[in-house]
């Protein structure tokens, strides 16, 4: 009985939280080892198949690093990176897309339909949903060639809002087009953030492999404001992969996305302790105060 009693008081903390983000949007950037381990995986799409069933429309924008890593190593093509985003020459495209549309897309679909719940794969080409140009420049202005990585130009978000104000689990695979024709690979935390941003979620989670953003001693920073995130940049104290992923929460922040999290996917029900829980997980993105 006790027992019971524990579960129904978790339920009844949950309940503020379900009536404020009923008939809200909610993006999950899906990546990292959330994507690998099977017990992971299995969490992940249960969490998001539960924010559907309780009134709130998710929508999943999922990476694909490993499957691309692995996928290129068949083919002998080598990787290189810069500040966090692969270079991609015209075979790393190909087989990029092949990957993110073709097999990872495809199988977290496959995931949430067998969690029950209905989900419709796709990728920025779809409908134009994702427009990009080539990305010329680093986050300081730089210049850097990344071959075919696009820089978001515009999100057609008229087939993501019918699909997630009904039954349906978008779940986006981070490919775009120029107004040629021409496919990118864009990263997925830009192309979460711009999703959010575009269709003015209530919030945006990020699954990462790591517990949030850290200072120079290892702590974790539960609440960090924009303005710290670029001096955080400066400073090297975010570097590498980690640069692209807090400078697309902090886009998302000052674009008008009420709520930004990183938090670590490698705990199981990870986005439920974020969302339904009153302490939370992770670091919490916001503007400044006189903002």
């Amino acid at each position: 009985m006790q027992h019971s009693i524990e579960r129904a008081s978790i339920l009844i903390e949950a309940l503020p939280y379900i009536q404020k983000l009923y008939n809200k949007t909610v993006v999950v950037k899906y990546g990292g080892n959330a994507m690998i381990n099977e017990d992971l995986k299995n969490s992940v799409i249960e969490d998001v198949t539960l924010l559907k069933y309780v009134g709130m429309h998710p929508v999943i924008v999922h990476g694909g690093g490993p499957d691309i890593t692995a996928a290129l190593k068949t083919y002998n093509v080598e990787s290189h990176f810069v500040n966090g985003l692969r270079v991609t020459d015209a075979d790393t495209m190909r087989i990029a897309q092949m990957v993110l549309v073709g097999k990872t897309n495809k199988e977290i679909v496959s995931l949430v339909n067998k969690k029950g719940g209905k989900a419709i794969g796709l990728c920025g080409i779809d409908g134009g949903m994702i427009q990009c140009e080539p990305l010329r420049e680093d986050t300081e202005g730089n210049p850097i060639d990344v071959g075919f990585v696009g820089k978001i130009t515009g999100i057609n978000t008229k087939m993501l809002k019918t699909l997630a104000s009904d039954e349906y689990i978008p779940v986006i695979a981070p490919i775009g087009t120029d107004k040629d024709g021409q496919s990118y690979n864009i990263n997925a935390d830009t192309v979460a953030s711009a999703v959010a941003t575009a269709i003015q979620a209530e919030k945006l989670i990020y699954l990462t492999d790591v517990e949030g953003v850290k200072d120079n001693d290892g702590n974790i920073i539960y609440e960090i404001t924009t303005d710290d995130t670029l001096k955080l940049i400066e400073d090297g104290t975010i570097s590498g992969g980690m640069i692209p992923k807090v400078t697309a929460c902090s886009d998302a922040v000052k674009e008008g996305v009420n709520r930004v999290h990183i938090i670590d996917g490698r705990i199981l029900h990870s986005i439920l302790l974020e969302i339904f829980t009153d302490t939370g997980i992770g670091t919490m993105f916001k503007l400044p105060e006189n903002n």
